[in-house]
């Protein structure tokens, strides 16, 4: 399922998915919006847009397919494979086909997310500009540009194509947003207007007032693996997205029931606290949250 909207002038074609992992609602919405909106508003280009990257996944109410598989870390999929597989290949066709690809998220129902727009860094000079211009479009406090190894994502396959792309995060938990809506609405508005696709002047977040991150460390954009949990039982949070922490402070305790051992965790850097773990119930190695090691608004590099 894929809306398509042309305008009378050839021009750039962007790709503006939403749904590769289903738990994820607000993209979904916005890319609803998104389409009815621009409809007969686009002066150049194209706009492809996908609000359902993987609907098995929306069906299932999760980040992961019916087949177990996160759609995140498996493409370019396989067009025979199982049902994530499929929509994997399907997926990575569009990607190649575009010239821009800007893929919206948020943090499911597992983590809430300071609001960032991030981009692999590219060994390309001319596609590592444009996703910087990409995501300056976006009005956002955070900017992330995070080392371009890692495989299996959509960003990965633009990465391989040549084809600049950011992804944005934003939120999570249950319930609906409507500020992410709002805001991923804007700044895919913003992006067609500077790609002189769209009418009107874009709106602009000073780069003075953001922070703004290129990491090219190891996994330095792995979610997942950041601030794993030293122990199983019921994470109770003490701090709270976007709030500046210094490194030795409590970040949180786990308790334990079963035992009635609590354990805390500290944060490890200086920095600003971007994610956060929403499902309270951990296990070892789960993700309790992430630092980016920038204490003040402006451009910093990490190599």
């Amino acid at each position: 399922m894929k809306t398509v909207i042309e305008g009378l002038q050839k021009g750039p074609h962007v790709l503006i998915t939403a749904g590769v992992h289903g738990d994820e609602y607000e993209p979904i919405l916005t890319a609803a919006r998104l389409g009815q909106f621009l409809k007969g508003k686009l002066i150049t280009g194209k706009v492809t847009i996908v609000p359902l990257v993987n609907r098995l996944a929306y069906e299932n109410a999760s980040r992961f397919g019916p087949d177990g598989l996160d759609l995140a870390r498996i493409c370019p999929g396989d067009p025979n494979g199982s049902s994530s597989g499929q929509a994997a290949a399907t997926i990575s066709e569009l990607i190649r086909e575009a010239d821009y690809l800007v893929d919206m998220h948020t943090g499911g129902v597992m983590y809430d997310i300071f609001p960032l727009v991030g981009y692999m860094l590219h060994e390309n000079r001319d596609v590592l500009e444009k996703q910087r211009q990409m995501a300056i479009s976006f009005p956002v406090p955070v900017i992330w540009g995070t080392e371009p190894g890692p495989d299996g994502r959509t960003l990965s396959v633009a990465r391989d194509a040549g084809v600049p792309a950011v992804y944005l995060e934003y939120g999570g938990g249950t319930g609906i947003r409507e500020a992410v809506i709002e805001n991923y609405m804007e700044g895919c508005i913003n992006l067609l207007r500077n790609l002189d696709m769209l009418d009107g002047a874009a709106s602009e977040l000073p780069l003075h007032e953001r922070y703004w991150v290129e990491d090219s460390r190891i996994n330095s954009g792995y979610l997942q693996g950041m601030m794993p949990s030293p122990a199983d039982g019921i994470f109770q949070a003490e701090v709270k997205v976007g709030d500046q922490v210094v490194a030795g402070q409590c970040w949180g305790t786990i308790h334990d029931p079963l035992t009635g051992d609590s354990t805390k965790v500290m944060a490890d850097v200086d920095g600003l606290a971007f994610l956060m773990r929403n499902l309270v119930k951990v296990k070892v190695g789960d993700a309790l949250g992430g630092i980016l090691p920038i204490t003040n608004p402006g451009k910093i590099t990490l190599t």
